[in-house]
């Protein structure tokens, strides 16, 4: 019955123009294990949607499952009222940082997005530096990426995500490897975006980001996604 009302709920929701991101009654299983039990969530422009959980808990799943990179078995995911995988094939229009994203170790920072950037026929070269400087990287730099440190990898990978200025980014633990600056930096970053009118759905295992970044607050444990604040 709980399901039945959550999902009523959020039915007389899609016809709010805020909302990007519906997550329904979602259910993933792989073989014999349940993944994801039941999941509902709503994000809405202009929020910054926090989730924290254990390793293993379900988040990048979830994540994924948005993404489109995984079929829910049951449930349905809604990005701005189109159902993923029925009007949807991937969620292409987000910033997305899922797992470590893959580098060409022998090119720079700027030649690394240079090449992303053009496979989607942009070509300002002046943006892309200025995104460069954004997340603190030097855009003149010739150090190959390869001997980037952790923390300089992460950097570019959030440059990568905000690169083409989408409204919907997707984080699974942006703040790996930062310093204490970085992550000072990131979370001024983040909160501008959030300004600018972005949705920004992220996963964290720091209390902190969590309280100094997010609207709303969720907590995964063992598949089930249940509200903090």
């Amino acid at each position: 019955m709980e399901t039945t009302v959550q999902e009523e709920q959020m039915k007389d929701q899609s016809q709010d123009t805020e909302l990007t991101i519906q997550v329904i009654d979602v259910c993933k299983s792989f073989k014999q294990q349940q993944v994801l039990k039941h999941v509902n969530l709503t994000c809405r422009e202009g929020e910054i949607i926090g989730i924290v959980g254990h390793n293993g808990s379900g988040k990048t799943v979830l994540f994924k499952c948005i993404c489109g990179l995984l079929y829910t078995n049951s449930g349905k995911i809604l990005i701005r009222g189109k159902q993923m995988h029925k009007d949807l094939d991937m969620l292409n229009e987000a910033g997305v940082i899922i797992e470590e994203p893959a580098f060409l170790g022998n090119y720079n920072a700027f030649q690394n997005l240079d090449y992303l950037y053009q496979i989607r026929h942009a070509k300002d070269r002046n943006h892309l530096e200025a995104v460069i400087e954004k997340v603190g990287l030097d855009p003149k730099s010739k150090k190959k990426v390869k001997n980037f440190s952790m923390g300089m990898r992460q950097r570019l990978a959030i440059a990568q995500a905000i690169m083409e200025d989408q409204k919907i980014l997707i984080l699974d633990e942006p703040m790996n490897g930062l310093d204490k600056n970085g992550v000072a930096d990131m979370r001024k970053l983040f909160l501008e975006l959030k300004d600018q009118g972005r949705t920004i759905l992220l996963a964290s295992h720091n209390k902190e980001d969590i309280d100094v970044l997010c609207d709303h607050v969720f907590e995964m444990e063992m598949g089930v996604l249940s509200t903090v604040r």
